[in-house]
């Protein structure tokens, strides 16, 4: 299928690309359907990658895998919770990414620990949950980080 974005102009989307949060993402739960874009060139070494709405073209978030910035990063969800993602769970098919917020003053770039994006590749399935955990916040400062990991 060919999807319509803002940012990367047309894309084809296989259908088995098309990552669904039945409850859609926090501020943004009346898109249901996405898919993530990234270079796949650079797939190994990629830190920042868009979960791109299908159904609307201007509504793409940056997100990260959390442990490029927090190697530690180990959110605590209720397991019920998960069970939207579907009924036999694998850990090597979940992929766990958090929301980044870029201001125009890249330096003040934040990651949202407090609310990771779950995503089950055997089912296309996504969730976005609340970690239970205190330390996370929600607007982390990663740019000296990156920058940092960049050298």
């Amino acid at each position: 299928m060919k999807v319509q974005t803002k940012w990367f102009g047309e894309i084809e989307v296989s259908d088995d690309k098309i990552i669904t949060f039945d409850k859609g993402i926090i501020g943004f739960e009346d898109w249901k359907k996405y898919t993530l874009v990234y270079d796949a060139e650079k797939e190994e070494n990629i830190s920042i990658i868009w979960l791109q709405a299908i159904d609307e073209p201007t509504l793409a978030l940056p997100v990260m895998k959390p442990e490029f910035v927090y190697e530690t990063y180990d959110p605590v969800v209720e397991d019920e919770l998960l069970k939207s993602l579907g009924d036999d769970i694998q850990d090597d098919n979940i992929r766990v990414y958090c929301a980044l917020t870029v201001p125009q003053d890249i330096t003040k770039m934040t990651i949202n620990l407090k609310a990771p994006i779950i995503v089950d590749f055997d089912t296309m399935k996504g969730i976005q949950l609340i970690a239970d955990n205190s330390e996370y916040q929600v607007r982390y400062p990663i740019y000296d980080i990156l920058k940092k990991e960049e050298n």
